[in-house]
């Protein structure tokens, strides 16, 4: 089967899609914004030292003069992260007059007259920015330029520190809203889990409508419309099972009537001296009415057992001790098997076995099962009952020919009679294991088989909840 997405997976995959283009943009916008910000403010020192030094410069008949200490231009190019420079070189042949020989100077130096020019460049095989200044003598016709020059170290470390600044919050912040998103959707989709969750515990038989308590408005027509549903189910299983008793009971009298006639014409018939012929037609009658009633009898448990597990599946079953009804419910069926020939064994602890069941339904799966057993097992039929913490076991089990595994789910379906090992002899009603699990199930429990070649025989087990 095709793997189906969660409510809560639907709602998160858009979700998690616009935080990730969020932070796409808000790590693209922290980096353009450091840039920026880191930038301007280190250009503007640049053009300041750069304008700065060419304040101290001055004009003598011999040429420029820069008046700057050795101590002052110690402090320009110091610095604890970055390396500093500037030089001051002259127009005619870029001879150094001051600073630095070897700095990157531009050759074009048009555009520093009126205000330092920024430029990019490697020194010392770093990249650096430099800003570059020209100054032009008042009274010859020469001019020099000043370059301070720096490498990029510290506008790195400030473009890393102003994205963590903004990066930090923002996961933070998206991770906080997911929390709050997420404790938010599961409290949302929680009174769904619970009616979910109340529809699995359900038995087959229990078709109430689900509550509609806290379901949110999203939800209410759906869980109203499945409500609807179910009434109507509830109706149509009520006028199926209404049919099937009022049928059987119809039923009941008329073939009541002929199995007494047939019983008793076979009766003067056999005392008269009757040929062998019309003493087996009578036989074959009796024997088909007898039948014929016990199927009326099973058809009609069969309609009680679903009203009744109905109003079960309503309630909680109360513990009681199954050993009392287990020996009640198996003792016409022990006579019985002596009359045959057969044998029926129990074996039960001494200690009382408390299980959650319904006395008089609980008859009726132990008879059903002896019965079935009696009917196509062997002649040694053994009816055990084992507790375990939180469960007991009623288990039947004979020497019969067994199951085949193909048969196992459709021996529990209503008047199957396929060609198994267990109906050869065309006796029972094929209802009396549908019964059983109808019943089994509505008292919440688990019906199990097992047969050959596991076991010598067939074993039904009732596992019912302690």
């Amino acid at each position: 089967m095709k793997a189906r997405s969660s409510l809560r997976r639907q709602l998160f995959a858009p979700l998690i899609w616009v935080w990730l283009l969020g932070s796409l943009l808000a790590a693209y916008g922290a980096f353009r914004l450091a840039s920026y910000a880191g930038g301007m403010a280190y250009d503007r020192t640049l053009q300041d030292e750069a304008g700065a030094i060419a304040t101290q410069i001055n004009w003598t008949d011999r040429g420029p003069l820069l008046e700057l200490s050795t101590q002052t231009q110690e402090m320009l190019a110091w610095d604890s992260a970055d390396r500093n420079a500037f030089t001051v070189v002259s127009d005619t042949d870029n001879r150094v007059l001051a600073g630095v020989d070897g700095l990157p100077v531009p050759e074009d130096r048009s555009g520093s007259f009126e205000r330092p020019a920024l430029f990019d460049a490697h020194y010392l095989g770093e990249p650096v920015r430099g800003a570059m200044y020209s100054i032009r003598s008042p009274m010859l016709d020469r001019f020099v330029t000043v370059v301070v020059v720096e490498t990029q170290r510290k506008r790195a470390d400030l473009m890393a520190e102003v994205q963590l600044a903004i990066l930090l919050p923002t996961l933070a912040l998206g991770t906080l809203t997911f929390l709050l998103l997420a404790w938010g959707i599961r409290r949302g989709v929680a009174p769904l889990r619970r009616i979910a969750g109340e529809a699995a515990r359900r038995a087959p038989h229990d078709l109430r409508p689900l509550p509609l308590d806290d379901v949110p408005a999203e939800a209410l027509p759906l869980i109203e419309r499945i409500n609807e549903l179910l009434a109507n189910v509830t109706h149509s299983v009520e006028l199926q099972r209404r049919f099937v008793a009022d049928a059987a009971h119809q039923l009941r009298t008329p073939v009541a009537g002929i199995r007494v006639l047939s019983q008793e014409l076979q009766h003067e018939l056999g005392g008269a001296g009757g040929d062998q012929s019309t003493q087996a037609l009578l036989q074959a009658l009796v024997g088909s009415t007898e039948r014929m009633s016990r199927l009326i009898g099973q058809l009609l448990n069969l309609a009680r057992s679903d009203a009744a597990l109905r109003n079960l599946a309503s309630g909680e079953l109360q513990p009681i001790d199954v050993l009392p009804v287990i020996r009640e419910a198996a003792e016409p069926l022990v006579l019985r098997a002596t009359r045959e020939g057969k044998q029926v064994s129990l074996e039960a602890p001494e200690t009382p076995c408390p299980a959650r069941a319904h006395p008089v339904w609980l008859a009726e799966v132990v008879s059903n099962l002896l019965d079935n057993a009696l009917r196509y097992g062997g002649d040694n039929v053994e009816l055990r009952v084992v507790t375990r913490p939180g469960w007991l076991d009623i288990e039947v089990t004979d020497d019969g020919p067994g199951i085949e595994p193909a048969h196992r789910q459709l021996i529990f379906e209503p008047f199957w009679r396929g060609e198994r090992a267990d109906t050869r002899v065309a006796e029972g009603t094929g209802l009396g294991l549908a019964i059983v699990k109808e019943v089994v199930q509505g008292m919440r429990g688990r019906l199990s088989l097992a047969s050959r070649p596991e076991l010598a025989g067939t074993r039904f087990t009732v596992t019912l909840p302690g």
